[in-house]
């Protein structure tokens, strides 16, 4: 029973760092944002330069980013006080993830250390393989109706309306347009994907080995 416990707090454990981390990599995805400017002509449409555009996004990342910015302003774009208390909240969630993500490391690593060491990495080929499943149930949704999928979203997350922006007293929402978020969320379902199959094949591999070494 200890035993069974302490896999299952490991996956608890695994599997938050796994989300938190594919979080962090996929809003922190500059490249992303600069491939989106150039696809869209962003800058063009908003009458700023790339270079300007861009120095609004890394103002809007570093309030998000770093605890100790409290104050929201960007250098090209107003913003309404329903707007800056947005984005107080994606701050909010920006830090709870970070936490959590910085809470999951140390107690991951030494899980992971102990399956591989024990010759247990095997028992992850299957939880990960159901979960594997996911990006693929919200991809679809996605396909149908990414518009109902973004609303669904974000009425999950903010129990307000505040995310509605109005493009007359918040016009950052001009530089993040639908498809963007769009982006985000492929990517980040693909970089889970990518680690869960990590998984599986190196679980595999170990099994492999070892049914090797019993013959």
């Amino acid at each position: 029973m200890k035993n069974r416990s302490w896999f299952w707090l490991g996956m608890v454990s695994l599997f938050l760092m796994i989300v938190t981390l594919v979080i962090t990599i996929t809003i922190n995805a500059y490249p992303l944002y600069v491939l989106e400017i150039k696809q869209l002509d962003l800058a063009e449409s908003l009458g700023l330069t790339s270079k300007q555009l861009l120095l609004n996004y890394r103002e809007m990342m570093g309030y998000l980013n770093f605890p100790w910015r409290n104050q929201f302003k960007l250098t090209d774009f107003p913003h309404s006080v329903s707007g800056a208390f947005h984005f107080y909240e994606v701050k909010r969630l920006f830090m709870l993830n970070y936490g959590v993500l910085l809470i999951t490391i140390t107690p991951t690593v030494l899980f992971l250390r102990k399956l591989w060491r024990e010759g247990q990495f095997w028992r992850l080929v299957r939880p990960f393989q159901i979960a594997a499943l996911i990006p693929f149930a919200f991809g679809l949704v996605m396909l149908m109706s990414f518009d109902w999928f973004f609303v669904t979203f974000h009425s999950i997350f903010f129990n307000n309306d505040a995310w509605l922006f109005n493009p007359l007293t918040d016009p950052i929402i001009n530089a993040l347009p639908e498809s963007y978020f769009m982006h985000c969320f492929v990517l980040g379902f693909l970089l889970f994907e990518l680690l869960l199959l990590l998984g599986i094949y190196f679980g595999k591999y170990q099994l492999l080995n070892k049914n090797k070494k019993e013959l």
